[in-house]
């Protein structure tokens, strides 16, 4: 089936000049820090912020900023599915900029912040959707700012790029062992199976590639694994499996989910942590480690951490951010850091055949370039994105959607269906220990 198609909307490269004249004064913002930010808006979308450094005074007003080279230019970044690029047919949307000078946040807020123009950006998606494109690049006056700013230039870059993606759909509960089906539209077909069960992490230890045991003699007594009175939960697991019946990804519990002392919940300092395996050279190989654990504080929220791992490098971090624990969020991989304009074809297979139509090296747009890692561990760009369901009462069933580009095989799909599953069972493993958990995850 083919991948259902997607537009990236990026902003990069910003920078702004005021005249000498109408140089505002920036009482109360350090020096070091840039004394600007802006307010990025598309219709339907969260708003954005991005912090914008100044020019120094003397630059000429035609050239391009220089900004530092270790540093990241992405100011703020928009995915744009299949829906929302059709509500907009007939009407571009227009990208709202508004650059302000002060602080903002909780201590002092918008109201403290003042107003210093504005920039508006029409977006022809139509330019976008086979090739990338350049809606602007370079400085641009501002208006509807305070008087004496109106003259202030605001110098980026808007650009749009295809982002194919496939998404995939869980049927039910991770812990259910549900089917995946991989959806296009209204259309959808059954691409992979899971199976929830418990074990130990000795288990898959130089295991052959085969469903692995699902023994529960390791586990405590009934009695001390009541999990209202227990403080740890451990040994969950779910493997992936292709149309034929063969495991292709497991994700496996290897660091129990404790309560820190003293308390009822997973502390930061000592999180639960998830290994993402797949089958190489007969056995299973690591390939992520996914950690977390409960935010303390107002937020409540669950913090995770994953990190590519690898036989021959260091352990790369490609994510690491929270979801709230009551309404959820999305659990997302976007290493995208600037864009550099390759062309490339995307290609469609049957994950049940575990066809390979190319090696990673040949496949994928190639155009945003991420952390400078090992090719071996070479992510770029959008990499992935799961659905993460709050602790509300709301049945999960996560949809996973993954770039084109890092997918060549059904093994690459399944990995990223496992570590989408491990997300939304951590979401469980870090409930309060006061807190009972679903009847599938008691033992």
């Amino acid at each position: 089936m083919d991948p259902c198609p997607f537009v990236r909307i990026l902003i990069r490269d910003l920078a702004l000049k005021f005249p000498v004249a109408s140089k505002p004064s920036f009482s109360g913002v350090h020096p070091s820090t840039s004394p600007c930010f802006c307010k990025i808006k598309l219709k339907n979308f969260p708003i954005q912020f991005a912090t914008i450094p100044l020019v120094p005074q003397g630059s000429s007003g035609s050239s391009a900023p220089n900004p530092d080279a270790n540093s990241h230019s992405l100011a703020a970044c928009f995915n744009l599915d299949k829906t929302h690029i059709e509500s907009f047919t007939g009407k571009p949307p227009v990208l709202k900029i508004s650059v302000y000078t002060g602080c903002r946040g909780t201590s002092c807020g918008l109201n403290a912040a003042k107003l210093v123009g504005k920039v508006s950006v029409p977006l022809d998606l139509r330019s976008a959707e086979s090739r990338p494109y350049v809606f602007h690049n370079g400085w641009v006056a501002m208006g509807g700012g305070t008087k004496g700013s109106s003259s202030s230039q605001l110098y980026l870059c808007v650009r749009a790029e295809p982002d194919p993606r496939f998404v995939f759909r869980f049927d039910g509960e991770p812990e259910c062992s549900p089917q995946v089906f991989q959806v296009q539209g209204n259309v959808k077909q059954p691409v992979f199976t899971c199976k929830f069960g418990f074990r130990s992490s000795s288990d898959l230890k130089n295991s052959s590639i085969s469903e692995p045991s699902t023994s529960r003699s390791w586990l405590p007594s009934l009695k001390t694994h009541k999990d209202h009175n227990a403080k740890e939960r451990k040994g969950w697991s779910i493997t992936i499996h292709d149309l034929s019946g063969s495991p292709v990804a497991v994700a496996s519990m290897v660091t129990p989910f404790v309560a820190s002392p003293g308390s009822d919940r997973v502390s930061r300092s000592n999180p639960g942590a998830w290994l993402i395996l797949r089958p190489g050279e007969g056995t299973w190989k690591p390939w992520g480690r996914l950690e977390a654990w409960r935010e303390r504080g107002g937020s409540d929220s669950i913090g995770y951490k994953f990190e590519l791992q690898s036989d021959t490098a260091t352990p790369a971090t490609l994510a690491c951010s929270a979801v709230s624990a009551k309404t959820g969020g999305k659990f997302t991989i976007d290493v995208t850091s600037s864009v550099s304009p390759v062309n490339s074809t995307h290609s469609s297979f049957d994950f049940g055949s575990g066809s390979r139509p190319g090696s990673r090296s040949g496949s994928g747009s190639g155009s945003d370039f991420g952390f400078a890692l090992p090719a071996q561990l070479s992510y770029r760009g959008f990499v992935m994105s799961s659905t993460v369901e709050g602790l509300g009462g709301q049945r999960s069933k996560p949809e996973v959607e993954v770039g084109v580009q890092h997918v060549t095989c059904a093994e690459d799909a399944a990995a990223f269906v496992a570590l989408a599953a491990a997300m939304d069972l951590s979401m469980d493993a870090c409930r309060l220990f006061s807190q009972k958990l679903p009847k599938e995850l008691r033992q």
